[in-house]
């Protein structure tokens, strides 16, 4: 069933932002972009979903295997003992000593969960053939991995804005029609409302058109 996405204001990267705007998905791809009354007009009897704030495509998590591999992402039932944050250097190695491979195994779900309530669709790698848990739970996921390339320092953060980047640098790419329609949708009013909140304000994930995390 095509989906109408609209929200005060989209922006596509690479291309002007629209405001009143919507993005008309099909199947996992974006069949439009434009004025919500224009992608109203052109498919009437879509399914209209209407979020606040800004409308973006998916960002890029470029410290995923760091988040995956050498944190913890502690259970909703341990954060009385652990908190809620990954836990990351010597507080992971003290962990990972007594670690079974269950609880490993529940952590990478939980960091790829969050991943998807930060507004990430795409993750990069590498994700080696001697870890097929991994592999598998990133397959099932949905989220794509792409290509390893030069990551920022220090402690590794869900949120791909805290390394710094602007929208361009941090989507995974510009929406296009006929692309793949991976898209985020944060509760802010601009660009920079969103680099000064980061993706915790994430209030949608969509993933080759499937709406994967909803705040609200």
């Amino acid at each position: 069933m095509l989906t109408i996405h609209a929200a005060p204001l989209v922006l596509p990267v690479g291309a002007a932002a629209v405001a009143e705007g919507a993005v008309a998905v099909d199947g996992d791809r974006i069949a439009a972009i434009g004025p919500y009354e224009d992608v109203v007009a052109a498919h009437p009897a879509a399914r209209v979903r209407r979020w606040p704030g800004l409308l973006t495509p998916g960002l890029r998590q470029d410290r995923a295997r760091e988040l995956l591999t050498r944190c913890y992402h502690p259970d909703p039932r341990e954060a009385d003992e652990l908190g809620e944050l990954p836990l990351w250097g010597e507080e992971f190695e003290r962990l990972a000593a007594t670690m079974d491979t269950a609880r490993r195994a529940g952590s990478v779900r939980r960091g790829l969960q969050r991943m998807l309530r930060h507004g990430t669709t795409h993750v990069v790698g590498p994700f080696g053939a001697d870890e097929p848990a991994l592999r598998t739970a990133l397959s099932r996921s949905g989220l794509v991995l792409v290509p390893a390339a030069g990551g920022p320092a220090g402690p590794p953060d869900l949120d791909p804005f805290a390394a710094g980047g602007d929208l361009a640098a941090t989507a995974h790419g510009p929406l296009t029609v006929g692309g793949r329609a991976d898209l985020a949708v944060f509760d802010v009013a601009d660009e920079a409302a969103l680099r000064a909140g980061g993706a915790r304000l994430c209030v949608a994930t969509v993933l080759a058109g499937r709406l994967v995390h909803r705040a609200r």
